[in-house]
């Protein structure tokens, strides 16, 4: 099996973890104390964990370092705007559309050499 493929699904699923770790407890627990919502927070990464270790160690066989940090960052704000406009209901803003396009700007410089 392809290593970029993988490490970019295994990555996508580890950000959906990560993205609730670290931002549904605005919603859900945010009447409660900090610390219930940390240790909620650290019971959900555990699994973005066991996702994202191999997913970079996978991907690592392929790409560089920096290669794979842009490749997160592009995952992380693709499951982050859609998170936090449906699941916390924020509102959807021009700016998550710029923010993409430097993104884009990102993965050429990383990538350039591949294309």
């Amino acid at each position: 099996m392809n290593p970029v493929p993988t490490s970019i699904l295994l990555l996508t699923c580890s950000n959906v973890f990560m993205t609730f770790a670290w931002y549904a407890h605005l919603k859900e627990l945010n009447n409660k104390p900090w610390i219930v919502a940390a240790l909620a927070s650290w019971s959900i990464a555990l699994f973005e964990y066991l996702l994202q270790v191999p997913a970079n160690r996978i991907g690592y066989t392929a790409l560089s370092v920096g290669q794979l940090k842009i490749m997160q960052e592009v995952i992380t704000l693709s499951v982050f705007v859609p998170f936090s406009v449906w699941y916390l209901k924020e509102p959807l803003k021009l700016d998550y559309l710029w923010a993409g396009l430097c993104m884009v700007g990102a993965v050429y410089f990383m990538f350039r050499k591949n294309l």
